[in-house]
C-alpha cells in the first residue's frame, strides 16, 4: 500500500477532530502525491498546523516525552521515592544523635505538657515517645551487649546494692567486675532492676534472671561484694550463702569503704567526749550556716580578714588563692565528710567565733542569743580545741584509705595494704604523736586567745556535789589517756574487727603473688596451694602440675628482669605481663592473677549508679518506667561505650526492629 502516515499522530492521537481530512495520516493515509507540490497549501504543511497547540504538535511533544525515559511514571515514582528515603534517614539520623546527647548528659526527652498549645515542650521533638524510647533501647541494649564481649568467658564478681527511686520503688544495682583482655580491672554497671521486696532470695533470683538473659553463666562468678546488710552477708540464709551453694567459688567480701565507715562510727561512739565532740560539731556548723544572712555574714568576715592579712604580708595573693567559703556539713553516710567538716572549722576559726559571737549579742530572739552563747562557750574550750586537732590527725589518715577505696580499678591486695599502712600509721601517732599534737593545740589557742589550763592541776570530773576529785589525776593525765590515748585505742581495735580478713589464708596466700618490693613474698608453695584450695575448678590437675613448672621458670625470668622490679600492685603486674607478652608464656600464672584480681574491694560503683539514678528519676520525672529507668542510666552511665556506635548501626536495627516505612 503506497501510503503516508505520521507517526506521532498515529500512535498519540486519540481520534480524529472532525475536519475533513483529519483522519488521513492517522488512519487512511495520505497518497494524493499531486498536491505534494502545492506551495503553502501542501497537505503536509497544513497537517502540522499554525497554533502551537495543534493536534500535531501535541502528538509530537508526546513522542518527545515517550523517547525521554527520564520522564516515564516508573521513574518519576522511583525518584520521589529515593527522595523521601533520604528525608527519612535525614530526621531519624537528627533523633539518634538528639536522643543521644540527651541521654548522656541525663537530660529529660519530654516535658511535662507535650500538647500542641504548650510552650515548653519536650527537647526532642518531631520523634513520638515511642520512637525515642525505642532508640534508647537499642542504645542499651548495645551497651550491654558490648559488656557482654568484653567479658567473653573470664570469670567476673558482681557488686550489689539497692536503694528507692524518686517514686519509693525499690531498685537494685548490678555492677559486673572483671579484667579484661588487655589486663584492666573493669567495673561496668550492667543493669538496675526493680524488686518486690529485699530479701535473699528475690536478689538472687532478678540476679540469675539479668545474667542468663545475657548468657553468663553462674559458674563463672569468682566474688560477690556487698554492704554489711544482714540479708546480704547472712552465713546461712543471706544471698552471699545462696550464690556460694551454686558456686563455691564466689567468694563474698564485704565492702571495704562500708566496714571503714562502720569502723569510724563506731569508735566515735564509743568515747563519751569524742561522741559530744561530734554532737557539738553539728550545732555549730547549723547555728553559723543555718539560714543564709548568717552564712553572708560568714562569708563577709572572711573577706575582711584575708584583705587585712594580704594588706599586712601575712599571705601572698595569686590566681584560686584565698578563695572565700563555708563551713562544711557531715554527712551521716559519708565519714570522709567530718574530716572536711573539721578542716573547714580550723581554717574559719576566727570568723566562725566572730560570727557566733554576733549571734549571742543580736540574735532574733532569747533562743538564737542562748544557743549562740553556749556554743561560743563549747567552741572556745580548751577540750573541744583538742579533740579538733585530734581527730583532724585521725581522720586525715583514715581519709586517705577512704579516698582510695573508692578508686576505680582497685585490686584487692593493694587495699589490703593500705589498712595495714593506716593502722602503723594510727599506731605511730598514739606513740609519738602526743607532744606534737598538744603543741600544735596550745599555739592555736594563744593565736585566738584562748585559755590554756595548767597541765599539771589536779582533774575534777563532774559538777556540784557529784564532782570527783583525784590527787592523783591531772588535767594532762585526763587529755593524754583519758581522750587521746582513748580514742586512738578504739580506733585501732574497731579497724582491727573490720578488717580481720588480712589474717585469712585467701589473702595471705594471694599475697604472695603480689609484685611490691620487688616480689618479696613471692613463695611458689604458697602460690600453689592458692590454687589448690581455692581455685580448683579452674585448673585440672594436669595444670596445676604444669603451674609448678611455669612458676619455677616465672621466677628467674619476670621477678629478676628489671621491666618489673618498680611494679607496687598486681594489676600493674597483669598489664606487665600482658604488654612483654609474657601472659602467652605463664598462662596459668595470668589466669590465677585475673581470678585474684577479681576479688572485689569496695561497691563504691554501685552507690556511683545511684547518683546517676537521682539524676535521671528526678520529682518532676517521678513516673518514669523501670526499663526506661535502665536504658537511661546505662547509656548515662557508660557512655564512653554508648558514644562508639555509629548512627548507621543504629539505624539499621531501629528499621529490623518491626515493619516501618522506609528508612
Amino acid at each position: 500500500m503506497d501510503a503516508l502516515y505520521c507517526l506521532p499522530c498515529y500512535l498519540f492521537s486519540k481520534k480524529p477532530i472532525g475536519r475533513p481530512g483529519s483522519d488521513v495520516f492517522i488512519s487512511t493515509g495520505f497518497n494524493n502525491w499531486k498536491k505534494v507540490k502545492d506551495g503553502m497549501n501542501c497537505p503536509l504543511i497544513c497537517h502540522e498546523g499554525k497554533e502551537p497547540n495543534s493536534p500535531h504538535k501535541i502528538a509530537v511533544k508526546c513522542c518527545e516525552d515517550l523517547k525521554n525515559y527520564s520522564r516515564h511514571i516508573d521513574k518519576l515514582i522511583e525518584k520521589q521515592t529515593s527522595k523521601e528515603l533520604e528525608n527519612n534517614r535525614l530526621r531519624l539520623k537528627t533523633s539518634i544523635e538528639c536522643a543521644r546527647w540527651l541521654a548522656f548528659q541525663a537530660c529529660a526527652f519530654r516535658g511535662h505538657d507535650e500538647s500542641l498549645n504548650s510552650k515548653n515542650r519536650g527537647n526532642a521533638k518531631y520523634t513520638s515517645p515511642t520512637i525515642q524510647n525505642e532508640i534508647l533501647h537499642i542504645l542499651a541494649s548495645n551497651v550491654r551487649n558490648a559488656i557482654r564481649e568484653e567479658i567473653r568467658d573470664a570469670k567476673f564478681c558482681i557488686l550489689v546494692d539497692e536503694a528507692r527511686d524518686e517514686s519509693k520503688r525499690e531498685q537494685m544495682a548490678i555492677i559486673l567486675r572483671f579484667v579484661d583482655k588487655e589486663g584492666f580491672i573493669k567495673e561496668r554497671f550492667f543493669h538496675v532492676v526493680h524488686v518486690r521486696d529485699t530479701t535473699a532470695l528475690t536478689l538472687k533470683n532478678e540476679i540469675c534472671a539479668i545474667l542468663s538473659r545475657y548468657n553468663l553463666r553462674i559458674e563463672n562468678i569468682r566474688g560477690q561484694g556487698y554492704n554489711g546488710a544482714s540479708y546480704m552477708r547472712g552465713e546461712w540464709n543471706g544471698l552471699q550463702a545462696l550464690f556460694l551453694k551454686d558456686c563455691p567459688y564466689a567468694y563474698y567480701v564485704h565492702c571495704m569503704a562500708h566496714r571503714l565507715q562502720l569502723a569510724l562510727v563506731t569508735a566515735s561512739r564509743e568515747v563519751k567526749d569524742v561522741n559530744q565532740f561530734f554532737d557539738h560539731l553539728v550545732n555549730i556548723i547549723n547555728i553559723v550556716v543555718g539560714s543564709s544572712k548568717r552564712n553572708d555574714e560568714l562569708q563577709h568576715a572572711q573577706t575582711e580578714q584575708v584583705e587585712n592579712m594580704i594588706a599586712s604580708n601575712e599571705i601572698e595573693t595569686g590566681i584560686g588563692a584565698n578563695q572565700i567559703g563555708t563551713l562544711q556539713r557531715a554527712g551521716d553516710t559519708r565519714w570522709g565528710s567530718h574530716f572536711q567538716s573539721i578542716c573547714s572549722l580550723i581554717k574559719m576559726f576566727d570568723t566562725t567565733c566572730k560570727v557566733i559571737n554576733t549571734i549571742s549579742e543580736e540574735g532574733a530572739n532569747y533562743k538564737q542569743r542562748g544557743d549562740a552563747e553556749g556554743a561560743y562557750q563549747v567552741l572556745t574550750s580548751f577540750e573541744f580545741i583538742l579533740i579538733l586537732h585530734l581527730m583532724k590527725e585521725i581522720m586525715g589518715i583514715t581519709n586517705v584509705l577512704c579516698q582510695v577505696l573508692q578508686q576505680h580499678s582497685q585490686d584487692f591486695l593493694n587495699a589490703m595494704h593500705l589498712v595495714s599502712t593506716t593502722k602503723l600509721l594510727i599506731q605511730k601517732l598514739r606513740d609519738d604523736g602526743w607532744e606534737p599534737l598538744l603543741a600544735s593545740v596550745i599555739s592555736f589557742c594563744e593565736q585566738y586567745e584562748i585559755d590554756i589550763p595548767d597541765m599539771n592541776a589536779r582533774y575534777t570530773k563532774g559538777r556540784g556535789r557529784y564532782r570527783r576529785q583525784d590527787d592523783d589525776l591531772t588535767m594532762e593525765h585526763h587529755f593524754r589517756i583519758g581522750i587521746f590515748t582513748i580514742a586512738i585505742d578504739f580506733q585501732l581495735q574497731e579497724l582491727k574487727i573490720r578488717f580481720c580478713e588480712l589474717t585469712t589464708e585467701l589473702i595471705i596466700l594471694s599475697s604472695a603473688l603480689n609484685p611490691k618490693d620487688a616480689f618479696r613474698l613471692f613463695k611458689i608453695v604458697d602460690i600453689c596451694n592458692l590454687v589448690k584450695k581455692y581455685y580448683s575448678q579452674d585448673f585440672t590437675e594436669h595444670e596445676q602440675e604444669l603451674l609448678e613448672s611455669q612458676l619455677q621458670h616465672y621466677e628467674f625470668d619476670v621477678i629478676k628482669h628489671p621491666d618489673f622490679q618498680n611494679m607496687s600492685t598486681i594489676s600493674e603486674l597483669c598489664r606487665g605481663l600482658k604488654i612483654s607478652g609474657k601472659s602467652k608464656i605463664y598462662f596459668l600464672i595470668d589466669r590465677l592473677i585475673r581470678l585474684v584480681l577479681t576479688l572485689p574491694v569496695f561497691i563504691a560503683t554501685t552507690e556511683r549508679a545511684f547518683s546517676a539514678m537521682k539524676l535521671l528519676k528526678t520529682r518532676l520525672r517521678n513516673r518514669m518506667e523501670d526499663e526506661l529507668l535502665a536504658d537511661n542510666m546505662i547509656v548515662y552511665i557508660e557512655k564512653e561505650i554508648a558514644g562508639n556506635f555509629t548512627i548507621e548501626m543504629i539505624m539499621d536495627e531501629f528499621y529490623s526492629m518491626k515493619n516501618r516505612r522506609q528508612a
